[in-house]
């Protein structure tokens, strides 16, 4: 699940304008992230570099915006551990970056 998880960050298209792409992609993250269970969430998102956790957050947000069944329950889970690993800053960056997920 962790190989899962890296795979589909390191493979996203952050700078393609193809939106068919990036929603394929954005599908692709969020079935990897709900597949955790809340205790390996903190241990996945210890792996992560600062551009890791950026990335992480930005798919989090896109995440908010089309919310599934169960989706945001788990989305928050892992938006306070990727709070907690990249502070406010990781925040900032996300809702101010002209690249989008």
């Amino acid at each position: 699940m962790m190989r899962a998880f890296h795979a589909a960050l390191q493979n996203s298209p952050v700078n393609t304008k193809n939106q068919a792409a990036k929603e394929h992609a954005q599908e692709l993250v969020l079935r990897v992230l709900t597949s955790f269970r809340g205790s390996e969430i903190e241990q996945a998102v210890n792996t992560l570099d600062g551009d890791g956790i950026d990335l992480l957050m930005k798919y989090i947000y896109k995440g908010f915006e089309k919310p599934t069944e169960n989706s945001s329950a788990i989305l928050l889970q892992w938006h306070e551990k990727a709070l907690a690993v990249g502070g406010l800053g990781s925040i900032v960056r996300v809702l101010t970056a002209r690249k989008t997920v």
